[in-house]
């Protein structure tokens, strides 16, 4: 598979890791657009939102838990954080492996800016 995360994943390129369990990894984004921009991924490969299955509740979950968990162990939890997944192109998604970014350590403004 030709899949920039699976590699991460798989150790084949370095990723910055900051979190790795059984189901997730997450690791600093390469063009941050905050402070703190850290990206949290199933080990699992799924391209899409679109592509979850009914049985993919609990990792969604769990990503989602991850974030709350990062934000608070790097101080910005109670000041907020935001929290994005894209889905497709004109979504905005440019991996096609599902992911959270987590940013935080500023200001945000909506729409994204």
């Amino acid at each position: 598979m030709d899949c920039l995360f699976c590699k991460i994943i798989d150790r084949e390129i370095p990723g910055d890791i900051v979190y790795e369990d059984d189901e997730v990894l997450a690791f600093n984004d390469i063009n941050p657009q905050a402070p703190t921009h850290i990206l949290i991924i199933p080990k699992r490969h799924i391209a899409t939102l679109n592509d979850l299955a009914d049985g993919d509740q609990a990792l969604m979950g769990r990503l989602t838990q991850t974030a709350a968990t990062l934000a608070k162990e790097r101080g910005f939890a109670d000041d907020g954080y935001r929290v994005v997944m894209n889905c497709n192109e004109k979504g905005g998604q440019t991996v096609y492996h599902i992911h959270m970014h987590l940013m935080g350590g500023r200001g945000f403004t909506w729409p994204a800016g």
